[in-house]
């Protein structure tokens, strides 16, 4: 029965598809049609006189990506990496930018009830980034907007990177 109901939800458009990865003890997600990739992490090439919020940049197949660590973004303690950890490709503006998670579990379909505008404060996270909280059995998902997560000041900084690297 659950099967006939969760195809008709697809079908009639009623489902959000969202990547889902960890940082800290929180499962967030993000719109499937945000992300363009996610790869394993890399070396991050540190660039002098970058944004304080830009961890550095990494060369992707020749393009060079700005690399932004949810952690630092959101005030949470630095980790190093481990194996678990992975860079999110989304677009910002025009720019393609890579995001630090911790880790990315899946892909989930949340019917569009389960669904909640976020309440004021979620895990530290300010509301400017949350689009809302999807409810999947127990499990809470933040489910985040990663075009906010820099603001238009900081996007337009991006741009002097790309002239700063070497």
């Amino acid at each position: 029965m659950a099967d006939a109901r969760e195809q008709a939800q697809q079908l009639s458009g009623e489902v959000v598809q969202v990547v889902s990865f960890r940082l800290g003890g929180e499962e967030y997600g993000v719109d499937i049609s945000q992300v363009q990739e996610i790869i394993r992490m890399v070396e991050i090439t540190h660039v002098p006189r970058a944004p304080h919020f830009m961890e550095g940049v990494i060369n992707l197949r020749g393009q060079l990506i700005p690399i932004i660590d949810l952690r630092t973004r959101f005030g949470m303690p630095r980790i190093d990496a481990t194996k678990s950890t992975r860079i999110v490709v989304t677009e910002i503006g025009n720019k393609r930018v890579g995001i630090v998670v911790d880790s990315v579990s899946e892909v989930l379909n949340i019917p569009i009830e389960n669904v909640e505008d976020a309440p004021e404060m979620v895990a530290g996270v300010g509301t400017e980034y949350i689009q809302g909280v999807g409810k999947m059995g127990e499990r809470l998902i933040i489910m985040l907007d990663l075009t906010m997560v820099i603001s238009s000041e900081e996007k337009q900084a991006l741009e002097t990177v790309e002239g700063a690297t070497p």
